[in-house]
């Protein structure tokens, strides 16, 4: 097993603290839940699991010699920002449109948004399939019993 000097071997031990804090800020949180089986610590414990997994990993790695060449870095063309701010956008538009446009209507541009941000050109089939996966979850939702308000308030459903 041969060490490459200088690898960053500060970055697989803070994966592996932001994981431990992970898993400490789960310990205060409810495990289970009255209504559901997952309860809001879980997800919590999930991702601490997973991050002190992969920090471990990644020292495993580090110290079987691979190395994190600069090369790599000097071939990244950098941040697309038009992508980013339309994904910002984005993430901005179910604060803002899910009370009078209701969840599908929302899902549906957001989706679009999305996909065209990750190079999609089909805007009207983005749109039907954020519509779609929209309608599914507000459906599933509400079989639930959880009130995510009408389906489509604009037209008083």
């Amino acid at each position: 097993m041969k060490t490459v000097p200088g690898q960053p071997w500060w970055l697989g031990l803070a994966v592996i603290l932001i994981g431990a804090v992970c898993l400490y800020a789960s310990s205060q949180l409810s495990l289970g839940a009255q209504y559901a089986a997952i309860g809001p610590g879980m997800f919590v414990a999930l991702v601490g699991l997973g991050l002190l997994l992969l920090g471990v990993l990644l020292l495993i790695q580090m110290a079987r010699g691979t190395a994190f060449d600069d090369d790599e870095r000097a071939r990244d063309p950098g941040m697309d920002k038009r992508a980013f701010f339309t994904v910002l956008v984005a993430s901005m538009v179910p604060a803002l449109a899910m009370v009078p446009l209701g969840l599908p209507l929302t899902a549906m541009l957001a989706f679009m948004l999305v996909a065209r941000a990750l190079g999609s050109r089909r805007i009207v089939m983005d749109l039907v399939s954020g519509f779609v996966l929209g309608s599914a979850c507000w459906f599933m939702f509400s079989r639930l019993g959880l009130q995510l308000g009408g389906f489509l308030p604009l037209a008083g459903v």
